[in-house]
């Protein structure tokens, strides 16, 4: 498909400096969107990762403990995190497996918020996909919903969790615009060309040993979701992409 593009394509020069994606689980990112984290870092963006959990409940290891399997996923997730461009990585300690959109995990997020003072949020989709379980995991779910409650109205409320600014000195931070990875159709706003930095993409899913059982089988499906997706968006044949849904918050 070539000409022009269906889906606005994401540019270097929108004026964002500095973006926090919130995501459940080591390697959700990764999924996600580690093509578009690797633009961004190449462009001079700051990229925090902030996950929700450990990853503990993950792998198919039973001879591992529960507790040097959330070491090793935290290390994976760093080793990924390296690929792309990104050294912030934050991680909450919620309990794999167990991950509610709770008044405390909106807290927690929204600290990091505070702290990180991002002018964009990339987050997972609170929407279930009947079309894709996978990407409808119930802490993907909840994390996704914590992270948009955190983004309005949570974060900008100086009454909203009053610990961090009394306590700890975080004062509000609006956050102007709020994207949501993986949608398709009407619902995407916005396509980041990833071709230039599919490959890293790849190779920062391959640091998730831990999860991988065949990595050639998974290093061809996310280059024909890629390509799928930068069809979508309209880029030119054999173009990668990943999609989102933006929406802007004054």
């Amino acid at each position: 498909m070539s000409g022009a593009p269906v889906i606005p394509r994401w540019t270097p020069d929108d004026g964002v400096r500095r973006v926090l994606f919130v995501t459940a689980h080591p390697d959700d990112v990764d999924f996600g969107s580690a093509g578009t984290v690797a633009a961004f870092t190449s462009a001079g963006l700051e990229v925090t990762y902030c996950i929700v959990t450990n990853g503990e409940a993950g792998g198919s290891d039973r001879s591992l403990s529960r507790t040097d399997m959330a070491a090793l996923r935290q290390d994976e997730q760093r080793a990924a995190a390296s690929v792309v461009g990104v050294s912030d990585v934050r991680f909450l300690g919620h309990p794999d497996g167990k991950v509610e959109a709770s008044w405390a995990l909106r807290r927690d997020i929204s600290r990091v918020v505070r702290q990180v003072r991002p002018e964009r949020v990339v987050t997972q989709s609170p929407d279930r996909n009947w079309e894709f379980m996978y990407a409808s995991h119930p802490d993907h779910l909840a994390a996704g919903e914590a992270a948009v409650c955190a983004v309005y109205p949570d974060a900008r409320n100086p009454f909203a969790h009053p610990e961090l600014l009394e306590e700890e000195g975080l004062e509000p931070w609006t956050v102007p615009e709020l994207w949501i990875m993986g949608p398709v159709g009407q619902a995407a706003g916005i396509a980041v060309d990833t071709t230039p930095t599919v490959q890293r993409k790849v190779d920062a899913l391959l640091c998730h040993k831990s999860q991988i059982g065949d990595p050639e089988a998974l290093a061809e499906r996310i280059l024909t979701v890629a390509r799928t997706q930068g069809e979508i968006a309209g880029l030119p044949e054999g173009s990668s992409a990943e999609l989102f849904r933006v929406t802007r918050i004054p």
